[in-house]
């Protein structure tokens, strides 16, 4: 049975968090109504969660949702435009910006589930997860340049995802593309039938799960770290996680096991 957690009285409608097994921990957006857009409350709730998880030494996948027929529209157009001053809106930006480099931080590897519509934002978080996937009947966006507003913070989670012409195609046409389109152009790593969402998710879930987590964290954050360096500064720093990550015990454990031909018995799998 799942254990649902609501961040507080006043954002308890916005957000739902559900331990959904043991290590496995899902996040819905819940603003189905607006299409699940991100207005600053969800957007600091949301924040305020991916903060937790940063010391939850019991999760180590999160899944990440939206309530109703979409995933997410974006941010709320309606209270952007009812705070018409510069200061409101570099502030709304920054914010989310760090929203979404929380996500490449955190150290448990967050699967975005999609359904229905990801657009402007809700694209740029589906690009920032570390992994995606999606029904077939989903549809993505970066679709502000046909509001006069071009998605340039969207475009940094694409562009380090999709190759430059594709990302450049989304953003200067505001075209919608589908699941399928998606999958080849590497913004998602799967689109399955509707009805196969769930169990699809959940069994990528379970089997990063069944991984030691000290062994995926260390990897994401290598991940994340090399991919904007050098050649030759990448891999002196990969090279000198992996030389860290041999001394940790399931590292050790691992090997010993393969060697001797059995089963790993991880020391930081949550059992």
């Amino acid at each position: 049975m799942s254990n649902t957690e609501k961040p507080s009285d006043n954002q308890e409608s916005l957000v739902i968090i559900e331990d959904i097994e043991t290590g496995i921990k899902a996040i819905t957006l819940n603003r189905p109504d607006q299409f699940n857009a991100l207005c600053d409350t969800l957007l600091s709730s949301l924040q305020a969660i991916f903060d937790r998880l940063v010391d939850d030494s019991e999760t180590k996948v999160v899944i990440l949702k939206g309530a109703g027929r979409a995933f997410c529209a974006g941010h709320d157009l309606k209270e952007m435009r009812d705070n018409p001053n510069l200061d409101y809106q570099r502030d709304l930006f920054k914010r989310c910006s760090n929203l979404m480099l929380s996500i490449t931080q955190l150290p448990q590897p967050i699967i975005a589930q999609v359904q229905g519509i990801a657009t402007a934002a809700g694209c740029q978080l589906v690009a920032t997860c570390d992994l995606a996937v999606a029904s077939t009947t989903a549809r993505f966006a970066v679709s502000g340049v046909n509001l006069g507003l071009f998605c340039s913070t969207p475009g940094v989670a694409l562009a380090r995802n999709l190759p430059r012409k594709r990302a450049l195609e989304m953003l200067m046409t505001g075209d919608f593309i589908d699941a399928p389109t998606a999958e080849r152009w590497n913004l998602i790593n799967r689109a399955v039938e509707e009805e196969e969402l769930d169990e699809t998710v959940m069994a990528l879930a379970r089997k990063i799960a069944s991984k030691p987590k000290s062994i995926l964290s260390y990897g994401k954050k290598a991940f994340y770290q090399q991919i904007d360096q050098t050649l030759m500064t990448a891999y002196e720093r990969a090279g000198e996680v992996m030389a860290c990550n041999m001394m940790d015990p399931d590292a050790i454990e691992g090997i010993d096991a393969f060697i001797e031909k059995r089963d790993p018995e991880w020391k930081s799998t949550i059992k």
